[in-house]
């Protein structure tokens, strides 16, 4: 018997959201905004967070600062119940920071990775990791750390956990091939349109799906207001975003993520599993903060009776 439903293994850190104002200042400016909450960031977390409110046990592995923003970290994710056993506290760097402008559109980011640049794939211990029985992963750098990366994923598939990832957006630009190979060993392998496109050097999602297909058994792509599409063995299946109000976009990839991996990790199907991940993302852009909106089951439940006949015209998938 595992000890979790899932182990969260990545970023976390303290999400500044400032509301009424979409530029930094220029030099010798003081602006006065509309609001400046303070929330936890971080794409492992806000996963982590969104998941834990589903009624899933969760524990989180990273690194946070021995500092008040580390504190109120852990307090929140004890108040949703998230294991924080594994969280290392840096003796060098603070908790990071992310200062985030105009929320509501385009976002702008000033970051401090502060402790989050502890967290190093050679010191996790797999043992203390596979105590779940799924184990989500994020962190991949591409060319950077593709084989310490790849070498975790094989020792935690002969631990006999589930694995899934969302690589994120690669910042060095080469957008390395070698993801493929990675693919092949994850069972849920998450990533957003453009990210997609990139990897497979492709201008057609259904051209790019078709490449992934070759080289991973699972496969979810994010398609933002179009919702979301899986393939799965050979088999295609969309489900259109829900009708709603975005006033914060942050963390709606994160919510989706964990709506899906929710519908996965109790084996619900594809088309279940997407219309959660859907939901959650919906819900999530309707307040500001990453989690703020994500909902627990009960939430979820009532937003998709409330929003059964609510949907975004389809934008057809070949083009």
């Amino acid at each position: 018997m595992k000890k979790f439903d899932a182990v969260v293994v990545g970023d976390v850190n303290i999400d500044l959201v400032v509301v009424g104002y979409s530029q930094v200042p220029q030099p010798g400016q003081e602006v006065f905004v509309d609001n400046m909450m303070m929330h936890v960031g971080g794409g492992a977390a806000l996963f982590s967070l969104s998941l834990a409110k589903l009624g899933l046990g969760v524990a989180f592995n990273g690194v946070l600062g021995d500092d008040s923003n580390g504190s109120f970290i852990r307090e929140q994710f004890a108040q949703y119940g998230i294991d924080t056993s594994q969280i290392q506290t840096s003796k060098t760097h603070q908790t990071g920071i992310s200062i985030a402008f105009n929320p509501d559109t385009d976002r702008s980011f000033l970051s401090y990775m502060g402790s989050n640049q502890e967290l190093a794939l050679e010191r996790l211990d797999i043992e203390q990791i596979a105590q779940g029985r799924h184990v989500h992963l994020t962190g991949y750098r591409g060319r950077e750390n593709h084989e310490q990366f790849l070498a975790i994923v094989k020792r935690l598939k002969e631990k006999g956990v589930t694995l899934s990832c969302d690589v994120g957006w690669d910042d060095s630009g080469e957008w390395y091939e070698g993801i493929f190979e990675l693919m092949r060993h994850i069972d849920v392998f998450l990533m957003n349109e453009t990210e997609a496109l990139h990897y497979t050097r492709r201008e057609r999602i259904a051209d790019s799906l078709a490449i992934m297909a070759d080289h991973g058994s699972h496969i979810v792509v994010k398609l933002g207001s179009d919702g979301a599409v899986a393939m799965k063995d050979g088999v295609m299946t969309r489900h259109l975003a829900f009708k709603v109000e975005a006033v914060d976009t942050t963390g709606a990839g994160d919510s989706f993520n964990a709506g899906y991996l929710y519908g996965f990790i109790q084996g619900f199907d594809v088309e279940t599993s997407l219309k959660f991940g859907n939901a959650c993302g919906a819900m999530s852009v309707g307040a500001y903060g990453g989690s703020t909106g994500t909902p627990d089951l009960e939430g979820l439940k009532a937003f998709l009776q409330r929003h059964a006949g609510s949907r975004i015209l389809p934008r057809a998938i070949s083009q």
